[in-house]
């Protein structure tokens, strides 16, 4: 593996790969045999902020034996100063050897991996967000013992960058079911659709509480993403139905698990008792993007 860009370009084996090696990471942790990061220097290119996907590779490269450096994007001039994402990407390849880039264009991720020639991890675009999803199979597979056979219930703005990664996990898994719970008007688009194909085993529902009858994992994520605060007032009226609530979970098949990405909203996407009962799996999520990342990060560094 050269690159994590997107779930859309890994493997089935990549994937199983990934979250298998991650889990060896977490019952290891402290006790790495190896450390395939050492003398290596990452720099981190977060156009978006973050917490969680901050901390988590910063932790995890120097866990690793590497050097991180951290820059917003007001330390460079890629971009909103000007310069082309080929030129930053030229010069970070002459300097580091690799990139985490969280941002907004899909386009500027792929761009600067063929540009620079460094390993470059995806860590949010507006397209995708694969380690989120990667994590989210080992969480579930930590908890319910496999997705396998599962049927996953997502609910909210079926038409972003999460539920995206989760489609496209779907399409290479082919061993579980997701149904995606939105309005019409915040489904995936049809050429995502036509592109997964139909053994993707993805289903659009319009009913949350159709979709989450019997599922095995309630999922969701915030509504207003960076980037639409203008949207906010709309999006919050159009998808007030969809939050995670104590009658929704009922509806859900016994032992099923509520899952949220985070930063969440309480009284929005989902309700502050729902998020309180289920803390232990939503924070085992965060968790665990340490511990995947990581995995990522020692595939890329070894170039597979």
């Amino acid at each position: 593996m050269k690159n994590l860009l997107s779930i859309e370009s890994l493997s089935r084996e990549e994937i199983l790969e990934v979250v298998s090696l991650g889990a060896a990471m977490k019952a290891s942790r402290g006790r790495h045999a190896e450390h395939p990061l050492r003398h290596r220097c990452w720099g981190l290119i977060f156009s978006k902020s973050s917490t969680r996907t901050r901390v988590s590779f910063e932790v995890g490269i120097r866990e690793l034996g590497g050097d991180a450096l951290f820059f917003n994007g007001s330390d460079l001039h890629m971009g909103s100063r000007g310069e082309p994402v080929e030129d930053t990407a030229r010069v970070m390849g002459r300097m580091l050897h690799g990139a985490v880039i969280r941002t907004f264009s899909q386009q500027d991720v792929e761009t600067f991996a063929r540009t620079s020639g460094l390993p470059t991890i995806n860590a949010l675009t507006d397209a995708e967000h694969p380690c989120q999803i990667l994590a989210d199979l080992l969480t579930i597979q930590e908890r319910l013992g496999t997705w396998r056979g599962k049927t996953i219930c997502y609910l909210g703005d079926g038409a972003c960058n999460v539920p995206a990664s989760w489609m496209w996990a779907a399409a290479r898994l082919g061993d579980f079911r997701l149904i995606i719970a939105a309005p019409a008007k915040y489904r995936p688009s049809a050429g995502l659709l036509a592109r997964l194909g139909a053994s993707a085993n993805v289903v659009c529902e319009e009913d949350p509480a159709a979709a989450a009858a019997g599922a095995d994992v309630l999922y969701t994520d915030v509504w207003v993403s960076m980037g639409m605060e203008a949207e906010a007032a709309e999006r919050l009226a159009d998808l007030r139905r969809y939050g995670i609530d104590e009658r929704l979970v009922k509806r859900a098949g016994p032992g099923a698990l509520v899952m949220h990405c985070l930063p969440a909203y309480r009284g929005k996407e989902i309700t502050a008792g729902v998020l309180e009962v289920n803390a232990d799996t939503i924070f085992t999520q965060a968790e665990n993007r340490l511990h995947v990342q990581k995995a990522i990060l020692s595939l890329v560094a070894k170039g597979g």
